[in-house]
């Protein structure tokens, strides 16, 4: 193995630290053309799809890429913004929150950057750029609150797999997991809780998670519990009681069983069972995306009303709230310790007071 070149360094330039959100990915257009790639890539990953490769060569290449990007660019063409993909411009968004309130609490030289796990930005195309602005350190953060090995687990391979070619390595931390981060939870709650003041309360609440093929929970992947721990922990929140709630699995895919009950047969049964209103939230994204602005928002809506359900509504994520951005930022400095330098006392009220001296709220 051959490996890189490094960046130029000059003596004296400070070592940074690198602080990395990576996300799922997008296709770079809502077109079939612009799907396929990143479709291949995804479905490509055997952290993924766990089926010998062979088979799932001959299946992936010989039917699915041939027939599955032109239904799914139909249905990202349904939530495209002039910005562009939702998950990406979330993700931008938080990505430059993130840097403005982690520089209020540190005086150490840092910098915040995305990358997507499949698509662009890739991770090896901001691993680059970190390292070009001498990011000794670098902390992975996989935006996703419950750790599976299909999405943290697989963001992280995508780190490692670049470090193993790099000659100066940075040192490296990654946060596996907040699906019980007290900042998340308050923050879900919150967001739920004023969108009730301002449309009133459902009969049922249903809190969506991605589903994962039963298998993987048989072979002893977490994310099952995470999942419902913080469906738990929501509910307490919340003040909801057993029967106010429901926790439950979307995206199913290919013809396997999958963690259950499924989003969408929950949806039809409650739609059977004449259900008032029904609101459904998505705790296991933290930026609205394909998942939960389509199939969720759209899809989800047509299976509990042609099921004969009443009011249907969507909770949107938590995208760049508040509340949210402080409990990352709380996150991200809990595992940076030791590794930045953060004000004392008398910056800090110095950083007040400047701050009411152009005009800010005490």
């Amino acid at each position: 193995m051959s490996y890189q070149t490094e960046p130029a360094f000059a003596h004296g330039t400070p070592a940074k630290t690198g602080i990395l959100l990576i996300n799922l990915g997008t296709p770079d257009a809502p077109t079939a053309q612009a799907v396929r790639p990143y479709l291949k890539e995804f479905l490509s990953d055997p952290r993924v799809i766990e089926i010998p490769r062979a088979i799932w060569w001959l299946i992936l290449n010989g039917i699915i890429l041939n027939t599955r990007p032109k239904k799914s660019a139909a249905k990202y063409a349904t939530v495209w913004s002039p910005e562009g993909s939702p998950l990406r411009v979330h993700t931008a968004k938080q990505t430059a929150l993130l840097q403005g309130y982690l520089g209020q609490r540190t005086r150490s030289p840092f910098v915040v950057d995305y990358a997507m796990r499949y698509g662009s930005p890739s991770i090896a195309s901001v691993l680059g750029k970190l390292r070009e602005q001498n990011c000794q350190r670098i902390l992975v953060v996989p935006m996703y609150p419950q750790y599976a090995a299909s999405s943290s687990g697989t963001a992280v391979d995508g780190v490692l797999r670049e470090l193993l070619q790099m000659r100066n390595m940075p040192a490296l931390r990654t946060i596996k997991n907040f699906h019980d981060h007290p900042g998340y939870i308050k923050a879900l709650a919150n967001n739920i809780s004023e969108y009730w003041m301002k449309n009133g309360r459902p009969e049922k609440l249903v809190m969506s998670f991605h589903g994962l093929p039963q298998f993987s929970l048989d072979k002893g992947d977490p994310y099952h519990c995470e999942c419902h721990k913080t469906g738990r922990l929501l509910a307490r929140e919340l003040g909801l009681q057993a029967g106010q709630y429901l926790v439950s699995f979307q995206s199913r895919f290919g013809r396997a069983e999958w963690l259950k009950p499924y989003t969408t047969a929950t949806l039809k049964e409650l739609g059977k069972q004449k259900t008032k209103r029904v609101d459904v939230v998505c705790p296991g994204f933290v930026a609205d995306c394909l998942e939960t602005l389509e199939e969720i928002a759209m899809e989800g809506k047509e299976d509990f009303l042609h099921a004969g359900g009443g009011e249907y509504r969507y909770i949107p994520c938590l995208n760049e709230r508040n509340d949210w951005m402080h409990a990352l930022t709380d996150l991200v400095m809990d595992n940076l310790q030791g590794w930045l330098i953060t004000p004392d006392a008398a910056e800090l009220e110095q950083g007040r007071l400047r701050a009411l001296a152009m005009g800010a709220k005490k």
